[in-house]
């Protein structure tokens, strides 16, 4: 019995460290990205929590950094209907100090596709102590949408300009996470 106990202790431990939360229809959902940009945008997490009220996602990073020439911004996009390929939303905004942050409809990833903000509420917040934006979006932001699936992109700018290599997706490009439903 002892035995058992402790194999299902470590087991849930094991679980627990390697970022597997439980299956794709739960209220929450987390996966972890591995460092790979070596920048201050860098996405080494992301948890999402697909609440009755409201959609949360938090990403968490190495290093953000308040200044504006780190160039560090993200892109959450939200796919809300399963019969279209692509988001329907996007959650674009800058990571450092003095930038904004908007919701905007979306026919696809990347900029040219992004359309006009939505009308709804939604507010972002960086916490460069914690090293994490969040993200939340009212039901009604997103078309009170039950299951969802989420596809992040961060970047940054390098000190000479450009963005090479300072570009990280949770996961491949343009994947999503599993359906994740309302609860």
């Amino acid at each position: 019995m002892r035995k058992t106990a402790i194999s299902s202790a470590a087991l849930a431990a094991a679980a627990l460290a390697c970022g597997i939360v439980g299956p794709a229809h739960a209220e929450l959902y987390g996966v972890d990205d591995p460092q790979d940009t070596f920048h201050g945008s860098d996405l080494r997490a992301v948890q999402i929590r697909n609440g009755e009220q409201r959609l949360v996602v938090t990403t968490h990073h190495d290093n953000l950094v308040r200044a504006p020439e780190s160039g560090s911004s993200g892109a959450v996009y939200i796919d809300t209907v399963r019969s279209n390929r692509g988001p329907e939303y996007v959650f674009v905004g800058g990571y450092f100090e003095g930038t904004d942050y908007q919701l905007l409809h979306t026919k696809g990833f990347g900029p040219k596709s992004w359309g006009k903000p939505v009308d709804g509420t939604y507010i972002m917040r960086v916490d460069y102590a914690k090293d994490t934006v969040r993200t939340k979006m009212s039901r009604k932001a997103i078309g009170n949408a039950g299951k969802v699936r989420i596809a992040v992109r961060v970047s940054g700018t390098r000190t000479d300009g450009t963005t090479h290599g300072v570009i990280d997706w949770l996961g491949q490009p343009r994947t999503f996470t599993p359906w994740i439903a309302k609860g």
